[in-house]
């Protein structure tokens, strides 16, 4: 029985059916300028290979479940999204990113699925097999609201935002608010505690873009040596009365200085 509502898992399903695509449609633009260098550049296949785990773990439990269907489909397309990517960001890696990148797949994707499946159906039967399953789907959904944390660090060491979309950020926390609402309607707190998790990185992730972003447009601003030299504007010598031509004019220095600053009026200095 839901608790907030007959009608409301249909609509935080719905919801969070919608933006879950946002979600996996997000990094398009990471993976459009990997096109465009033909190289990844910093970015790392991890993410990627934890959101495919995750989609594959949570649609197993989706049909150990009865009357999972928004969860199905969710999951199975990002299954072939994510899927994707890992075969785009194959094509452009250097060398030794493919070779790891091919071992968490096999090691992970394919080892680690594949012995939750045979252990799960070999020493649990039933509610057992669903709680069980639960239990492993909550855990690594929170590593996939987690995995961004090495992209938060490189934001925080290098001061740019630059590898850390705002897009995917903000798609990341509102997608956590509604499958936290979709689990709480169902009673389904394996899908409901995580997104707390969720909820809580996407926020930190967001106010992290808005404070480095600041700063970045806060660069000071570079001057022009057409027009300033030693705190001298140029374009003023030319106004400048000029008793003799032949003569050097003679401007008094800043502050700073004792003597007279003479500079000679030349192409390379007007």
């Amino acid at each position: 029985m839901a608790i907030l509502g007959t009608h409301t898992p249909i609509i935080f399903g719905l919801l969070g059916n919608i933006v879950s695509c946002l979600v996996y449609m997000a990094p398009l633009p990471t993976f459009y300028r990997i096109f465009k260098k033909k190289s990844t550049e910093g970015f790392q296949s991890i993410p990627y290979s934890v959101a495919l785990f995750s989609a594959m773990l949570t649609l197993y439990y989706a049909y150990l479940k009865a009357n999972a269907f928004m969860l199905i489909t969710i999951n199975s397309v990002g299954c072939v999204i994510e899927s994707l990517y890992l075969i785009f960001y194959m094509i452009y890696a250097t060398k030794s990113s493919k070779i790891s990148t091919v071992k968490l797949l096999i090691f992970f994707n394919f080892g680690a699925f594949g012995l939750i499946v045979v252990f799960t159906y070999l020493f649990s039967t039933g509610p057992r097999r669903i709680a069980v399953v639960g239990w492993i789907c909550a855990v690594f959904s929170v590593c996939v609201f987690a995995a961004p944390l090495s992209v938060i660090r490189l934001v925080i060491k290098t001061k740019s935002v630059e590898y850390m979309p705002f897009s995917l950020s903000f798609c990341l926390t509102i997608c956590a608010v509604m499958w936290f609402m979709y689990g709480l309607s169902v009673e389904d707190f394996y899908i409901a505690t995580p997104n707390i998790m969720g909820l809580a990185f996407g926020v930190t992730q967001m106010v992290l873009y808005l404070i480095y972003s600041k700063r970045r447009n806060e660069i000071m601003p570079v001057v022009d040596p057409k027009e300033e030299v030693n705190g001298i504007h140029m374009n003023s010598i030319a106004d400048l009365p000029r008793e003799n031509s032949d003569r050097p004019q003679q401007i008094e220095g800043n502050l700073e200085l004792d003597h007279t600053v003479y500079i000679q009026p030349s192409e390379e200095n007007a």
